[in-house]
Order: C-alpha cells, then sequence, then structure tokens
C-alpha cells in the first residue's frame, strides 16, 4: 500500500513528519493520518511530495517501482 512508500520516502530523507506537514501546510498530527491510512491523502499532496522527493506519483501510489521521476 501507498502508505510504506510515504513513510519510506520520507526516512530515506531523515526528515520527521513535522518537516513533511510543515512543506504540505498541515499539521502533524494530519500528516500522521495520512500515512497511518486513517484517512486519504489528497491528490494535491502527492503531487508537492512526488515534486519534493524527485519522484513520481506513480511511485507513491505503487503503480511502478521506478522511483526515478518521469522526463
Amino acid at each position: 500500500m501507498y502508505l510504506k512508500r510515504l513513510k519510506d520516502l520520507r526516512e530515506d530523507a531523515d526528515l520527521k513528519q513535522f518537516t513533511i506537514a510543515s512543506l504540505l501546510g498541515i499539521t502533524r498530527q494530519q500528516y500522521s493520518l495520512y500515512e497511518t491510512g486513517k484517512r486519504d491523502i489528497p491528490a494535491e499532496y502527492i503531487k508537492i511530495l512526488a515534486k519534493f522527493y524527485g519522484t513520481s506519483c506513480d511511485y507513491i501510489l505503487e503503480m511502478t517501482n521506478e522511483q526515478k521521476a518521469y522526463k
């Protein structure tokens, strides 16, 4: 499930939930709900995160295993 990818990308970048929440303009608690699957993450946030991590929305959503962003 894509929730694991969200957490893995964040941890691979050595970032805290607070940092990502700030990037998205939300609280850490709200972001935590997305990572744990208690709330669905909006598509606009997935787009922001894909750009931030240098990957694709498809990678975050587990539609591909290719982590590099599309050209």
